[in-house]
């Protein structure tokens, strides 16, 4: 590992257009449209739950003041946007507050379609409970929901969970890795955020870190002050990371460049052996094209007599790593859905496989919570997590 370094002062603002994103225009058109699309629908979102709170609270005039809400829930998109290219405060800020609110969205529409069907009798007509205090209770359940889940994902915890491997190597035996993916650094999270993590990560004393992806939102804005924390920490026997989406979204060697300055080794594609225990790392694209992740495997050269840990953003193409020897995937990616009821749609889409300890015949797969969040920052109904994982022999 590089030597330590003193914190960094926090940029305040891009000082030059060479340190600006080079998201390809390309890109960024289609974010503009789909941005476009999300937006309208959050507009339509915001006047449904602004017209339900004028009619249960009985304020008039609820087209003049939804101007606010309305403008936070549609800032969301272009501060998304704008913070690929510029890094100020005020845009951080703006950010923030927009995430936050449309979290908050969230719960309050399914409160204003509560309100609506509590109403469908009679119009409340003879209802013991006013329509005020019906507006007022389930908006109210609405914010403090809203409330929790910023608590929720601001509260790190650390799953511990025990995987028998075949074969494990006696190097290993009873020793612990640590599994640290999706810390999103960026629009919202920063070193401070980091220097958390790794300050969890010195108490558990993992004999290794491995980062499946995900370590940066998507800008690449002063990249390497984000990570600086990371030079101040070394494990036993490494730190290992591949890229996930996020890390994806401009050219990938900017983030790659950031990362190995740290001092973490970037596993490219490529098998190393740590005391005979075989770690593959592969990146999102390649991983998420089967038959990519298949000649990726095949060129690894994998032994049959040795346990295999794998690094894959996404849990996906899980019969590819099966078939070709894989003991043990570790993925993230899925966030297990960070907000109900984004997590039953997440269970339907991942199946077994959207969080937690799962297997495929011979094939293990631990898919992680994540440390951090993207988008609104709340997790209901999920955790912010990193996870150690002992290693056993299989039986």
């Amino acid at each position: 590992m590089t030597e330590p370094v003193p914190d960094l002062e926090e940029p305040q603002a891009t000082r030059s257009p060479a340190a600006r994103s080079t998201l390809p225009p390309m890109r960024l058109r289609r974010l503009a449209v789909m941005g476009s699309v999300i937006s309208t629908i959050l507009l339509v979102v915001n006047g449904m739950v602004c017209a339900t709170w004028s009619h249960f609270s009985g304020i008039p005039g609820w087209l003049a003041w939804q101007v606010i809400p309305g403008s936070l829930a549609v800032a969301f998109i272009p501060t998304t946007i704008l913070g690929f290219r510029y890094s100020n405060l005020l845009l951080r800020v703006v950010y923030a507050v927009s995430a936050a609110w449309i979290g908050t969205l969230n719960f309050l529409f399914f409160a204003a379609v509560a309100c609506w069907i509590a109403a469908i009798p009679d119009g409340l007509a003879g209802w013991p409970l006013p329509r005020v205090d019906l507006g007022a209770i389930l908006f109210g359940a609405a914010f403090l929901i809203a409330g929790y889940g910023v608590v929720n994902a601001m509260w790190l915890r650390v799953t511990r969970v025990t995987i028998p491997l075949p074969n494990l190597p006696e190097a290993w035996q009873g020793h612990t890795v640590a599994l640290v993916t999706d810390l999103h650094l960026g629009h919202l999270s920063g070193p401070r955020f980091l220097r958390r993590v790794i300050s969890r990560l010195r108490s558990l004393q993992p004999d290794a870190v491995l980062i499946s992806g995900d370590m940066f939102d998507g800008t690449t804005l002063h990249i390497d002050y984000l990570v600086a924390p990371w030079r101040d920490y070394s494990a036993p026997r490494g730190i290992f990371y591949v890229t996930g989406n996020h890390d994806e979204f401009a050219d990938r060697g900017i983030y790659l460049d950031a990362v190995k300055r740290t001092g973490i080794r970037v596993l490219h594609n490529e098998k190393v052996s740590v005391q005979d225990l075989q770690f593959v790392g592969v990146h999102d694209s390649e991983a998420g094209d089967p038959e990519e992740l298949r000649r990726i495997l095949r060129q690894a050269h994998l032994d049959p007599l040795r346990p295999s840990v794998l690094l894959a953003h996404r849990p996906v193409n899980l019969s590819v790593a099966e078939e070709e020897g894989i003991s043990l995937q570790l993925s993230g990616h899925t966030h297990g859905g960070q907000v109900w009821p984004w997590n039953l749609l997440v269970s339907r889409i991942y199946g077994r496989f959207a969080h937690g300890l799962a297997r495929l015949n011979k094939l293990q797969v631990y898919t992680s919570y994540g440390v951090g969040t993207w988008g609104p920052p709340l997790r209901v109904a999920t955790k912010s997590e990193m996870v150690l994982i002992r290693f056993e022999k299989a039986c």
